[in-house]
C-alpha cells in the first residue's frame, strides 16, 4: 500500500454517528457474524448499549453517551430551566453508572456537569451540549490520527506485533489507538504481521480486532490467550502495542483483562511494551493503579460462549473486565502529544502534554 496521511482513510466502519433525532450505534455484540446498526433514540438506550457493550472502546464510550446526553437535552428544551437541570444531572448520574473503569466517560461527564449548572436556557444548554459531543468526536479522531503517527515510528521494518482485545475503528470515533499504530506503521510498509489474541472471555481480539484487521488489508494471525507466552519464547514478536482505559499518574495502566500477564511476559521476553492512548485516557488525580475502580462482569459471560454452554453449572465465577499493568513493565506511551518514556509521574506527564 502507498504511504499517505491517515487523515485520507476513510475506515470501512463507523460504530457511532449522530443522525439528528438518534444515534446510529453498530451492535458489536453481533459481530462478525452480522452487523446490526441500532437507533438510539434516548440516554436509557445508551446506558443499556454500553453496559451491555454493544458500544465498548474507552474513547467511543465517552462520544456515545455526549451524544445521549444531546438527545436527552433536546428532549427537555421546553421545560422551565430547573427541570430541565435537574433531569440533565439525573442523567449524567445514569450515564456515570454504566461502566466504572474507563476515565474518558468521566472526563466528559464532568464538564457536562459543569455546562448543566452554568447554563441560563434549556435551549442554549441543547445546543451547547450537542456541541460538545461534535467537538469531542471531532477531537477524539484527531488524537487517534496523531497517536498513529507518533506510534509508527517506534515500529521497525518487518515487524510482528502482538496486540490485546480491540483498539481500531470499533473502539474510537477515528482509526483506534493500539491499531492506529499499526494501521499508520502497515501504510508505511513496516508490519510483517500482526497477532491478535483471541481476548477471552468476550473474544473481542477474535470477533472484533481480527475481523477489522483483515477487512483492511492488514495480516493478521488469531492465536489463543494462552500462546502468547510462547509466541514471544520463539522470538516471533518484536513489540505489544497495547490501549489502555485508565493511566494513573505513576504510569500504572487499567486495560483489557490479560494485558498485566502480556507485560510480564514481553519484559521476560526482552519485547518493548507500548501503551497507546489519548491524553484523556490519563487520571492524574489517581497517584497509582490501586485507586483504579476495575470492573466485574457477569458470570454468564465466562461459563457461556454466546449461547453454547463451556462449564457446569453452578461453578463459582469471577469476571474482571480489566487488570493493572504496573507502570515500570511499560516501555512507553504513545499520545497525540509524542512519546513519553519512564520514569513516569505526574509531572513527567505534564511536561509531556498530559493536563
Amino acid at each position: 500500500m502507498e504511504s499517505r496521511s491517515l487523515s485520507t482513510i476513510t475506515p470501512l466502519l463507523k460504530a457511532v454517528e449522530w443522525r439528528g433525532d438518534h444515534v446510529q450505534l453498530l451492535d458489536q455484540t453481533l459481530l462478525p457474524q452480522r452487523r446490526v446498526y441500532r437507533r438510539i433514540h434516548d440516554l436509557e438506550e445508551m446506558v443499556e448499549a454500553i453496559r451491555n457493550l454493544r458500544v465498548r472502546g474507552a474513547p467511543l464510550i465517552a462520544v456515545a453517551a455526549a451524544y445521549a446526553l444531546a438527545l436527552e437535552a433536546h428532549k427537555w428544551e421546553k421545560v422551565p430551566l430547573q427541570e430541565a437541570k435537574e433531569k440533565l444531572l439525573k442523567g449524567i448520574r445514569r450515564l456515570a453508572s454504566a461502566r466504572p473503569t474507563a476515565v474518558n466517560l468521566f472526563h466528559f461527564l464532568s464538564k457536562a456537569e459543569e455546562t448543566v449548572r452554568k447554563a441560563r436556557s434549556p435551549e442554549q444548554l441543547s445546543q451547547t451540549l450537542l456541541r460538545m459531543a461534535q467537538d469531542l468526536e471531532e477531537a477524539e479522531e484527531n488524537r487517534c490520527q496523531r497517536i498513529g503517527e507518533m506510534g509508527a515510528a517506534l515500529v521497525p521494518s518487518g515487524a510482528r506485533i502482538l496486540t490485546i482485545c480491540n483498539t481500531g475503528v470499533l473502539a474510537t470515533p477515528g482509526i483506534g489507538t493500539a491499531l492506529g499504530v499499526i494501521y499508520r506503521a502497515h501504510q508505511e510498509g513496516k508490519v510483517a504481521r500482526v497477532y491478535a489474541l483471541e481476548t477471552r472471555p468476550l473474544l473481542q481480539g477474535a470477533r472484533l480486532t481480527a475481523f477489522e484487521l483483515q477487512a483492511h488489508g492488514v495480516p493478521v494471525t488469531l492465536i489463543p490467550d494462552s500462546a502468547a507466552g510462547f509466541l514471544l519464547q520463539r522470538g516471533e514478536v518484536d513489540l505489544v502495542v497495547v490501549g489502555a482505559d485508565r493511566i494513573a499518574a505513576n504510569g500504572d495502566t487499567a486495560n483489557k483483562i490479560g494485558t498485566y500477564t502480556l507485560a510480564v511476559l514481553a519484559n521476560r521476553a526482552g519485547v518493548p511494551f507500548y501503551v497507546a492512548a489519548p491524553s484523556s485516557t490519563f487520571d492524574l488525580s489517581l497517584p497509582s493503579g490501586k485507586m483504579i475502580p476495575i470492573e466485574e462482569r457477569g458470570e454468564e459471560e465466562v461459563i457461556r460462549v454466546r449461547e453454547c454452554p463451556v462449564a457446569p453449572e453452578g461453578v463459582e465465577v469471577w469476571n474482571p473486565a480489566f487488570d493493572i499493568t504496573p507502570g515500570e513493565l511499560v516501555s512507553a506511551f504513545i499520545t497525540e502529544h509524542g512519546i513519553i518514556s519512564p520514569p513516569f509521574s505526574k509531572e513527567r506527564f505534564q511536561q509531556g502534554g498530559i493536563r
